[in-house]
């Protein structure tokens, strides 16, 4: 039965690398743009991981979304921050969403108090200057032909000054003062979107908290700690976006279910004959639904391993033409793509094995 299986699919070359290249799409679709979805949260949390902030405190309207709010609260609020007896340092930040050239948060700080939380990485250039420079990461630096101190960069239609390249995980790709920032977001001057706090000792990160909410004004305000703030970037916390995986998921399976299912079916039918002489010769209907399904699974875990790769490849490819881009193709989210294209190849062909389990020996024998 084995050497029956793949000689048919031998004998049917182009049938059989349409199969398998159709489970094969089947698992880059769903690998490469769950990736590209997840891989933002993912991004947000590399982005961040460098800040130096024990605590985050945000308006009790706002979103933990750095970029969607824009700066409706006093830049002042970091000195009543600063005050408290177990703050070290109280940094206000800008975050603004920038659909310009490329969608992205660009961040307005205060340098010095944002350096306090942990000091900037140069490696080349230095702080800011005047209100117009910008200090890039080194994967922005990195991107498209390469960016050095001293080249200019469009934002918001001015030309900003890279004045500093520094290693990644400091918030945003592009940092400028928190001043000019909000000016140039217009009423937004001396505002802030967020505070990123500095606590003298991870044991008073509850009481600094409570001494927050006790100041007036401030008893609604949320308070992360960053560990807290980072766990909320999942896709649990984005209906939306889960609802954006499913969807690609479901159009992944029917494309791989309909291509094995018209591929068996097609396959059946031409080998009616063939599957008379094995009945005749006494092959239980449990004998050639195996043989359907046995080649429908080559087909399946050829066409995975090829998706895989593929989606590999177009990993790496992304990856070196969009540095910025971030694709979170984990060990998880590959078995899960494996998984299910293997499971609806099979299922395309169910049909098709059960339709051909049922042939009368007598008329397949006859059937021309």
């Amino acid at each position: 039965m084995n050497k029956l299986i793949f000689a048919n699919l031998i004998h049917r070359p182009v049938r059989s690398i349409i199969s398998v290249l159709a489970v094969a799409i089947e698992v880059i679709m769903m690998l490469t743009i769950i990736a590209i979805m997840i891989g933002q949260l993912t991004g947000q949390k590399r982005m961040n991981n460098g800040i130096g902030a024990d605590l985050t405190v945000r308006p009790g309207n706002s979103s933990f979304l750095n970029g969607i709010g824009g700066a409706p609260v006093s830049a002042k609020l970091a000195g009543v921050l600063g005050a408290l007896p177990h703050v070290t340092v109280a940094s206000p930040v800008i975050t603004d969403f920038s659909m310009g050239d490329a969608i992205e948060v660009l961040w307005g700080i205060d340098y010095t108090t944002y350096n306090e939380l942990k000091p900037f990485v140069f490696l080349s250039g230095g702080p800011f200057q005047g209100p117009y420079d910008v200090i890039v990461d080194d994967v922005f630096a990195g991107s498209g032909k390469g960016f050095h101190v001293g080249d200019t960069i469009p934002i918001f239609k001015h030309s900003f000054r890279i004045c500093g390249i520094v290693e990644h995980g400091k918030g945003g790709r592009k940092l400028i003062p928190i001043t000019t920032l909000g000016a140039l977001m217009g009423g937004s001057e001396g505002k802030a979107s967020a505070f990123y706090v500095k606590v003298d000792s991870p044991d008073n990160f509850k009481l600094v908290e409570q001494e927050i909410h006790d100041v007036r004004g401030l008893a609604d305000f949320k308070v992360f700690t960053m560990d807290e703030w980072l766990s909320l970037m999942s896709p649990e916390n984005f209906p939306a976006l889960n609802i954006a995986i499913n969807v690609v998921i479901g159009i992944a399976v029917v494309i791989g279910f309909l291509v094995i299912f018209q591929a068996m079916y097609t396959s059946v039918l031409e080998r009616t004959r063939e599957i008379g002489i094995l009945k005749s010769m006494g092959a239980s209907t449990t004998a050639i639904v195996g043989v359907v399904l046995r080649e429908t699974a080559v087909l399946g875990v050829a066409g995975v391993f090829v998706g895989v790769a593929l989606s590999f490849a177009v990993k790496t490819f992304l990856g070196q033409r969009f540095p910025t881009l971030y694709l979170d193709m984990g060990l998880a989210l590959v078995a899960k793509g494996a998984a299910i294209a293997f499971v609806g190849a099979v299922c395309g062909a169910l049909y098709p094995a059960w339709m051909a389990a049922r042939k009368d020996p007598i008329e397949a024998l006859a059937y021309e």
